[in-house]
């Protein structure tokens, strides 16, 4: 009765289904991919063109972390479940289709004039057509590596190419601060385009912390790439200059002077507040403890508060960031031309 069921089952026993995975695009041509090592999994995107033509497929890096692995381990998390469901449904379609034809066999084969018929229905619910998993949304900032010309996208900061590895600080903090700028330029389009009050006030919140969040971490990124350059400097730590105080220790090892070179007592002192903040938002949910208020000199604040990041701050930041990031550029006196202020005005990539 079960004769097509049992041959699809057999035929099923050991039979590789295949299925595409991770081919899809965003409107932009943009494919994305998640780094497999499991303390970095940083998703980025590259464009399609050149994940065929210029990444190997014996190396990706990660545009994070650097890791390297080969092109099979990139698949994103909501990729490999979208295989694994696609997969399922055609393995599903397949016994199902086997089973009609099983009732067709059998139906056929009952005499219509019998006293005792036998029939069997195969009833199922429409095959469930998976569309392809959903691209992210389109990343804020689009790179193109000046080594390779691969061409990626990240949101936040990142600085290696995944296909040649080279680690371009300055073009990615360049844009950086161009994107948390447009970011708080847009602020007031958010405002408007969300209806309810409290949801629009919460979103831009969390949009203003994310930009000072954004800022350390690019001058800490392009701090670190600088840093390397210096052919005698004493090895640091990871992240060592998330921490201004640290950071500024080891560069006054390194070129014989600090931060303090190219910004005055009052300014050090406000981006030594702002990199507090952002290690509270992202340690300590934004709450306010002994620490904070000792080492930021911040007396505004009393434990067990939490900080309130306002836009025209996370302008300054920005402002101070881009300041010393000049001057750090010409300590080096290396790779080119100085690093040249980012005009507010300048376009996003």
């Amino acid at each position: 009765m079960f004769e097509e069921m049992l041959r699809v089952a057999r035929q099923l026993d050991g039979m590789k289904v295949s299925v595409s995975v991770g081919g899809e695009t965003d409107q932009d041509g943009y494919i994305d991919r998640q780094c497999p090592a499991t303390d970095c999994e940083f998703s980025f995107k590259v464009h399609a063109g050149d994940w065929r033509d210029k990444v190997s497929d014996d190396g990706v890096h990660c545009a994070f972390c650097g890791h390297t692995a080969d092109s099979q381990q990139w698949f994103t998390h909501e990729q490999v479940e979208h295989a694994k469901k696609e997969t399922l449904d055609k393995v599903k379609g397949m016994l199902g289709q086997a089973m009609r034809t099983d009732a067709q066999r059998l139906n056929q084969s009952q005499r219509r004039n019998s006293f005792l018929k036998i029939t069997m229905n195969v009833s199922s619910q429409p095959r469930e057509i998976l569309l392809p998993a959903e691209a992210t949304d389109p990343m804020r900032l689009k790179i193109t590596c000046s080594v390779c010309g691969c061409r990626y996208a990240v949101i936040g900061s990142a600085f290696f190419c995944p296909a040649c590895g080279h680690n371009d600080a300055e073009q990615v903090f360049r844009q950086s601060i161009t994107a948390i700028r447009s970011t708080l330029d847009a602020l007031p389009l958010v405002r408007q385009g969300i209806a309810d009050a409290d949801t629009a006030e919460n979103t831009v919140r969390l949009l203003i912390e994310s930009g000072l969040q954004n800022a350390i971490t690019a001058f800490q990124r392009f701090a670190e790439a600088l840093y390397l350059q210096h052919p005698a400097a004493p090895k640091a730590r990871r992240n060592v200059f998330q921490n201004l105080a640290e950071g500024g220790a080891l560069w006054v090892m390194a070129c014989d002077h600090g931060y303090d070179k190219h910004l005055s007592d009052s300014e050090l002192a406000s981006l030594s507040r702002y990199f507090q903040q952002r290690h509270l938002l992202a340690h300590k949910e934004g709450l306010v403890d002994d620490d904070y208020v000792a080492k930021s000199g911040d007396t505004t604040y009393c434990s067990g508060q939490r900080v309130v990041v306002r836009e025209a701050a996370v302008r300054e930041c920005v402002q101070l960031i881009e300041t010393l990031a000049v001057g750090m550029k010409r300590d080096v006196g290396r790779g080119g031309e100085p690093l040249r202020p980012i005009s507010g005005a300048e376009k996003k990539v």
